[in-house]
């Protein structure tokens, strides 16, 4: 070859393979931007419908992603289900990353709370989901194909193990669904997204038709097992000083010095609005409206505390009579006393209650005021 055409082809050469190269990172750069996004967008579309009070989401693995996001698609009350990877090491993870990347398959399910609850996607979910297999699920075996729940709403951590407490009765094994706020989750790519829609005789491990079975009363958790998981330790009683600073005079004199209040002329003697009514003084939830009765005595009434732990009770001898009086767990606020003429369909017992020592929180505040996880007892 002339050396007069090398030295000509030789820069052309150069430069294709630099716009080859610059082409190249440009695409993988745009891929993994777009990928981010899309993860944004998602994040910030369930975010809005949250602000609005509308949506709710959890985030399942148990096992092929492709069985589970069918099938929570065919739920009623679950508007959307996503594919993706969650929890794991690293960032961006493709399918092919998994088996090194820690991620589980996951799926990202949107659902209408006033539709179906977080308890019985769960109930349905554990129809499908061996709950004390270990890194395998159907025919898939490694630790991407474990079982979890996770979770954006701390709220749900108490629905979450009260669900898994009542299954965990069912089975010798413990269980091995992994529980955990949500680190993080990125979603899969398209071909994985409405897998079986698009490859309707495509692997599954999960009978489809089970979404379309109503759920049994054995599957349900049952009142006696939907007992709420109240932490004390998340309401701690402020000093008195502090107390006689946020409190009213009344509220104050009520449940700090063990007063009572007038009857038919306080606060809440004849509300009946849906909501809770918390301790004044820490905010612990102490009776559900769900509970309260029209007692004719001048003062809120209700048949029960939302949870027999949230009280407690001593032996009042003042006025020269005998009662028992109620006082609240953790702030040890006066409250009122029990007695026993109460509705006998209810229990036979009348919690006679002075308004001073509660806070009403409505049902449409609940969610927003860190109560979200007590819904069900009053809806």
């Amino acid at each position: 070859m002339r050396k007069d055409k090398l030295l000509f082809i030789l820069p052309v050469f150069f430069i294709v393979i630099v716009f080859l190269s610059v082409n190249v990172f440009k695409s993988r750069k745009e891929v993994s931007e777009a990928k981010n996004t899309n993860n944004i967008e998602s994040n910030t579309e369930v975010q809005n419908m949250k602000q609005h009070g509308k949506y709710k989401e959890i985030y399942l693995a148990g096992g092929c992603f492709w069985g589970l996001e069918a099938y929570m698609q065919k739920i009623n009350g679950i508007e959307d289900a996503v594919s993706g990877y969650a929890n794991g090491k690293t960032e961006n993870p493709g399918y092919h990353d998994l088996h090194s990347s820690g991620h589980a398959e996951t799926v990202k399910v949107v659902y209408d709370p006033e539709i179906i609850s977080l308890e019985d996607i769960l109930a349905y979910y554990l129809r499908v989901v061996d709950p004390v297999s270990i890194n395998k699920q159907g025919n898939d075996t490694g630790s991407q194909y474990r079982s979890g729940i996770y979770y954006t709403d701390d709220n749900d951590k108490n629905i979450i193990d009260m669900v898994l407490k009542n299954e965990q009765t069912k089975h010798d094994k413990p269980i091995a669904i992994e529980v955990q706020t949500l680190k993080h989750f990125y979603d899969a790519e398209d071909y994985h997204q409405d897998y079986l829609a698009k490859n309707p005789t495509g692997y599954c491990h999960i009978n489809l038709s089970l979404a379309e079975k109503p759920l049994s009363e054995d599957e349900k958790i049952k009142s006696d097992d939907k007992k709420p998981m109240i932490d004390v330790s998340k309401y701690p009683r402020p000093s008195n000083e502090e107390l006689k600073k946020s409190l009213t005079d009344m509220q104050y004199s009520v449940a700090i010095q063990n007063n009572t209040e007038r009857a038919f002329s306080n606060e809440y003697w004849n509300n009946f609005e849906k909501g809770i009514y918390v301790d004044i003084t820490t905010k612990e939830p102490l009776f559900s409206s769900t509970d309260k009765f029209e007692s004719g005595c001048g003062w809120p009434s209700f048949s029960k505390p939302i949870d027999k732990d949230v009280v407690k009770y001593n032996e009042d001898n003042s006025f020269n009579m005998t009662r028992t009086e109620v006082r609240s767990r953790s702030g040890d606020a006066h409250l009122g006393h029990v007695f026993n003429d109460g509705p006998k369909d209810q229990g036979g017992k009348r919690y006679c209650i002075n308004s001073a020592s509660l806070e009403f929180i409505p049902y449409s505040q609940m969610e927003e005021r860190g109560y979200g996880y007590l819904k069900y007892l009053v809806e």
